[in-house]
């Protein structure tokens, strides 16, 4: 019978080892801290939409990789759209570096256009995105939302 308990509370102690594991690994993860903007190209132009693509670089800072299935979000400038943004293709990011985020987003022209006169004259704009990405972890994703605002100065004149 001794054999018998000390047998159950070993492998209690084992359980409570492996969940106290678990759950340090699933800590919460820190953002990733935005970098740069690279390669900035006009692939497609038109009257009712255009296609912009470029990189994005981040940071990961947390001690841990993750892989990124989608991003869906709607950019904003001063409050105006201008375009959706969308990442489908699975992408490993490493952990604690530099990672680059080829990025495609559909403008609208009309009402870019309709609003250039008030844009054009700004000394600084704001930018914003507002979305849903999904990441995770061994096959485990989880869809989070996101809202992400900074200012960028323009100098037309």
């Amino acid at each position: 019978m001794k054999k018998l308990n000390l047998s159950i509370e070993k492998s209690v102690q084992v359980y409570l080892l492996f969940l106290l594991f678990l759950f340090a690994s699933c800590a919460t993860p820190k953002n990733f801290e935005y970098r740069d903007t690279r390669n900035i190209k006009l692939n497609s132009l038109g009257f009712n939409e255009s296609t912009l693509s470029f990189e994005l670089v981040y940071f990961n800072p947390n001690n841990f990789g993750m892989d990124l299935k989608t991003v869906d979000s709607e950019v904003y400038i001063d409050s105006l759209y201008l375009g959706k943004f969308q990442l489908d293709t699975l992408m490993h990011i490493p952990k604690l570096s530099e990672f680059t985020l080829p990025s495609t987003i559909q403008l609208d022209m009309r009402n870019l256009m309709k609003n250039a006169a008030k844009l054009m004259f700004k000394k600084e704009v704001s930018i914003q995105a507002k979305g849903t990405v999904k990441a995770g972890k061994g096959g485990f994703y989880k869809t989070v939302p996101f809202t992400y605002e900074t200012k960028q100065s323009l100098s037309l004149f």
